[in-house]
């Protein structure tokens, strides 16, 4: 996995690429509260260029929502394909999550 954040007007964006498994959910884990820490309270994790996410991909996201709701801040998702799209809707996490089709949506809809 890798990643890339970027600042698009007052919204954190981290560009997800590759898979978000156990072996790397750390890194962005502490990229992103790095971020909150600074001041930052609008993220958007957009997953158009993610092809899986395993179970432990899919905690550190419900940890990364839990802080940054602590903060009064707010983490929405973009770019699921299908199958992730599915994944998130088995797992009930749709109903954590705002989930926009892409990142332009998901932006003009903070």
């Amino acid at each position: 996995m890798a990643y890339e954040i970027e600042r698009e007007g007052d919204v954190t964006v981290v560009a997800v690429e590759g898979e978000l498994v156990v072996g790397n959910r750390r890194a962005l884990k502490d990229a992103v509260l790095e971020r909150l820490a600074e001041g930052d309270r609008k993220f958007l994790i957009d997953f158009s260029e993610t092809g899986y996410i395993d179970s432990s991909g899919l905690g550190v996201l419900v940890s990364l929502s839990k802080k940054i709701r602590e903060q009064e801040g707010d983490l929405r998702l973009a770019g699921l394909d299908e199958d992730l799209h599915t994944l998130f809707e088995l797992t009930k996490l749709d109903t954590l999550f705002r989930i926009a089709e892409d990142r332009g949506d998901a932006l003009a809809d903070f």
